[in-house]
């Protein structure tokens, strides 16, 4: 039987446009604590990963001891910058719209920011109460591990097979891959990147679209296609 009994949304650089106010408040963090990065550097490195993951592995590769002030920091200064400026992704609403499989959000965000940039662009209301935080279920859970996919499938008693993941992240799709769903990869927000596609399709989408208005005739293609891709 071909289809797919859910559709998974990662929400950041997915549904929101997001991922590119981080990358300009943390690139300027870093670049300030010593370690000078540009915004599109931290976009094509680190685009999905947690802020906390991302000072860790900075840590690891210099020798530049980063302040643990920084992780507090960077959460109040994104937490403003989104309220203030994010934006919805261009085709989303067209997108969820015609698509009638269930569906649910899983995110590295924490559940506070989901809530606020989802009623900030009112995309809430096609989702809830089924945003979940990859971070509710410990520290130690985030993408790229499997967890918050796994959670979602439990919830909604699908095995992998019949799920598939919109991810923008090779982190994101890691995790993905990982819990045994089924991917495609996106590249349509303002952090994407000339090699964004390619290291996507690398890291296990089976497509990658650019606009988010193709996503249900792609989503319908993949479920013609069956599984064996």
């Amino acid at each position: 039987m071909s289809g797919f009994d859910l559709i998974i949304f990662d929400c950041d650089g997915v549904l929101v446009d997001s991922e590119i106010i981080a990358a300009q408040v943390e690139s300027r963090l870093l670049t300030e604590a010593g370690y000078p990065i540009s915004v599109e550097e931290m976009g094509e490195r680190f685009s999905g990963m947690t802020w906390k993951n991302i000072l860790l592995t900075v840590e690891s590769e210099s020798s530049i001891p980063l302040s643990a002030s920084l992780l507090d920091k960077s959460e109040k200064l994104l937490d403003a910058r989104l309220a203030r400026d994010v934006k919805v992704i261009e085709g989303v609403k067209f997108a969820l719209a015609r698509l009638t499989t269930q569906s649910c959000i899983c995110s590295n965000s924490s559940s506070q920011r989901l809530d606020m940039m989802l009623t900030k662009v009112g995309l809430k209301p096609y989702f809830e109460p089924n945003v979940f935080s990859a971070k509710d279920l410990g520290p130690d859970k985030v993408k790229p591990r499997p967890d918050i996919f796994q959670h979602a499938l439990k919830t909604f008693a699908v095995p992998p097979s019949r799920a598939i993941v919109i991810e923008d992240s090779v982190h994101g799709i890691h995790g993905a891959v990982a819990a045994g769903c089924r991917v495609i990869g996106f590249t349509g927000a303002s952090h994407t990147y000339p090699s964004h596609a390619d290291r996507l399709t690398d890291a296990g989408a089976e497509t990658v679209i650019a606009r988010m208005s193709d996503l249900p005739a792609t989503i319908a293609a993949l479920a013609e296609w069956g599984s064996e891709i």
